[in-house]
């Protein structure tokens, strides 16, 4: 999936939510923001310390559980047994999880938007979130999709 134009940095929407941020919290802020991945924390924390040598690993963990619990990031658990963060996406999209190499891509297909629409309607219900996750392994010969 194209990486989308993001037109609010996390350091906006940290200021908006009235965070203080400090020099430590704004590069985390944007070693996030410039991810193109899904980071775990130590990821985080190795690509934030090459920025900035005095933040620590426990810097970071506080950081990115301040950011998720206002409501910036988002955590998945890809069942690697670590969590990964995002940024909240500004259009919705679902992930399809490779076992073999634990890469994350990320897609977005109307088809499935309207049928779980369809389906929360059928049984009663108004939907006001989702979330989905596909795992799988590649098909022999087929890289197609692949970021």
């Amino acid at each position: 999936m194209a990486e989308e134009s993001k037109t609010t940095t996390l350091e906006d929407a940290c200021a908006a939510q009235g965070l203080r941020m400090t020099e430590q919290r704004r590069v985390i802020a944007r070693v996030l923001d410039a991810a193109s991945d899904h980071p775990d924390v130590e990821e985080l924390y190795r690509r934030a310390s090459a920025v900035d040598s005095r933040i620590s690993i426990a810097t970071v963990y506080r950081t990115v559980k301040l950011f998720e619990d206002v409501g910036v990031i988002t955590r998945h658990d890809f069942g690697e047994g670590r969590s990964r963060y995002e940024t909240i996406p500004e259009i919705h999209h679902d992930h399809l999880i490779d076992l073999r190499s634990g890469d994350v891509i990320e897609f977005r297909n109307e088809e499935i938007e309207r049928l779980q629409q369809a389906i929360a309607e059928r049984l009663g219900f108004r939907l006001v979130d989702h979330r989905l996750e596909l795992y799988g392994v590649p098909l022999a010969g087929k890289t197609e999709g692949k970021k």
